[in-house]
């Protein structure tokens, strides 16, 4: 299995600050790993509000995750900060690949590095719907 790659911040393109929980912390006395993925969807999803390219209220889209992964490089634990860098490696017809690293404090380098495919779909019935151009070009702002 090949080692994965630790990417710095300069490798990303969009940035949210995350703060840590008491609670995230497991008995380990580090972040458990479930929390990372929490994190990248708190990330991206608050990207996309105010990206304007989703209304959790009112939209009449939203979006499903559909896959997952994470490759883990060094430990996180509260009360560190949380920079999530996104950016998007794939636009496709109703799908949208991201890929999100974590950065603990002020560390360049990545704690964690996961990424998560949204596919958008219609609020009533959960049918794939396409991306329209907006929303194609809105989203290119951080294609890698």
């Amino acid at each position: 299995m090949e080692k994965p790659t630790r990417p710095g911040r300069d490798s990303f393109k969009a940035f949210k600050t995350l703060q840590t929980r008491w609670i995230d912390n497991d008995i380990y006395g580090h972040m458990n790993n479930v929390v990372h993925y929490s994190l990248f969807d708190t990330a991206v999803n608050s990207w996309l509000i105010d990206a304007g390219l989703l209304d959790i209220a009112q939209g009449e889209t939203t979006y499903l995750v559909v896959e997952t992964g994470c490759k883990y490089f060094a430990e996180m634990a509260f009360p560190d900060t949380i920079t999530a860098g996104i950016r998007i490696s794939h636009i496709g017809r109703s799908s949208v690949k991201y890929e999100i690293a974590l950065f603990r404090n002020e560390d360049n380098l990545a704690s964690a590095k996961g990424f998560f495919v949204h596919v958008q779909v219609t609020r009533t019935n959960h049918q794939p719907a396409r991306l329209t151009d907006a929303q194609k070009t809105a989203l290119a702002q951080i294609l890698a």
